[in-house]
């Protein structure tokens, strides 16, 4: 007697899943391997969550300050008391005095005053995205008006949270490689696929236009911008402004690539078929040639999206990128960049450790998306 039809289809073995399995699937499945690649996609994942909820996330608002705190250390959090009863996280409070033989302020905790840590603790108003009003805070101490402090990462030389700090500058250096390389990745896969797809004096006119663009010295190039930004222009202006440049100056790469691709596909069969069936050039650009090499766009992105990051983040230690009140890894890095901040407060630092985190994390997605995006090799 023969099984009915339904039966027949459905995969028994693992192997029968992956011929029925749909391209995402297996893409999925191959990306899981890698388990350096998943858990570097987790890190990522955070810091993209924490920097869109900076306003929730961060305990503190990132320009509140206290000149009683200045160049506090990392304030320890405890979970039991003096008298070793547990007590849940809570931190201590901080007193200070001054050594009568260096004069160097030192920090101590008060044994007998103990603040709470809690999750979701109302703390300092802001505005939700510059929209929303609320005073929610993903953590914090419940009695900030009895002296209670929370100060995970220190403070700077103002008196500053410098974990509110870090969560705001993840939010703008994230946030530039982001839109920078989605506009690089424009340009490059747009003016890269013509010049590849149709050749001749627009080839060669996007070429010299490339070899002009690479030709530009880079630093006496932000020098002379650093030095014609007026100082009264609003930030979201320079943050658009230094987007954009950086975009601009990176999209060369990614159409070279590009047309180098085209040039050998622009002869193949599927190529050929897609005229014969009456598609446009652009709709043969951009739905057939550049899917069919997508791991390689998907390998220079996840190279491009670090550059960015370490681009601005250079520019803004050397004071020529994004500069105070916006905050950036490269800006909290340019204020740590004294000897004698690095010798009384090395915590200043920290910055400079969550940008290589994040460098590396993407090193890692990127070799991992590289591998599954083509899933039918082996």
């Amino acid at each position: 007697m023969t099984a009915p039809a339904a039966a027949l289809s459905v995969p028994t073995t693992t192997d029968d899943a992956i011929y029925v399995a749909p391209p995402w699937k297996l893409m999925w499945w191959r990306f899981r391997k890698h388990r350096m690649a998943v858990i570097s996609a987790v890190v990522l994942f955070v810091l993209y969550a924490a920097a869109l909820l900076a306003e929730i996330v961060a305990p503190y608002d990132p320009f509140a300050f206290d000149s009683r705190y200045t160049y506090a250390p990392p304030q320890p959090v405890h979970l039991f008391d003096a008298a070793g009863q547990f007590q849940g996280p809570f931190t201590y409070e901080f007193k200070k005095f001054r050594d009568p033989e260096t004069f160097e302020l030192v920090f101590t905790e008060d044994t007998s005053k103990a603040h709470p840590i809690r999750l979701f603790v109302a703390g300092e108003p802001y505005k939700m995205w510059g929209v929303i009003r609320a005073d929610l805070h993903l953590f914090g101490v419940t009695d900030i008006d009895k002296n209670g402090t929370m100060f995970l990462l220190g403070t700077d030389d103002k008196g500053r949270d410098l974990l509110s700090r870090l969560i705001f500058g993840t939010r703008v250096s994230l946030s530039v490689s982001l839109i920078g390389t989605a506009l690089s990745l424009a340009l490059g896969v747009l003016l890269g696929g013509i010049s590849g797809y149709f050749g001749g004096w627009i080839d060669n006119l996007v070429q010299r236009t490339i070899e002009l663009f690479q030709s530009i010295p880079t630093l006496p190039l932000w020098m002379g911008l650093a030095a014609a930004i007026p100082l009264n222009w609003d930030p979201l202006t320079v943050y658009l402004l230094i987007t954009v440049l950086l975009s601009l100056l990176s999209w060369t790469t990614m159409a070279r690539e590009v047309r180098g691709r085209f040039l050998s596909m622009r002869e193949e069969d599927f190529v050929l078929a897609a005229k014969l069936l009456g598609a446009g050039d652009m709709r043969i650009i951009l739905r057939h040639m550049v899917p069919s090499f997508m791991s390689h766009i998907i390998a220079i992105t996840t190279v491009k999206i670090p550059e960015l990051i370490l681009n601005e983040t250079a520019l803004s230690f050397i004071g020529l990128g994004l500069r105070p009140p916006v905050i950036s890894w490269g800006v909290l890095l340019h204020d740590a960049q004294k000897v004698s901040t690095i010798a009384l407060a090395p915590w200043m630092l920290l910055p400079a450790a969550v940008l290589v985190v994040t460098i590396v994390a993407f090193n890692f997605v990127g070799d991992g998306l590289r591998d599954a995006a083509d899933p039918y090799v082996r």
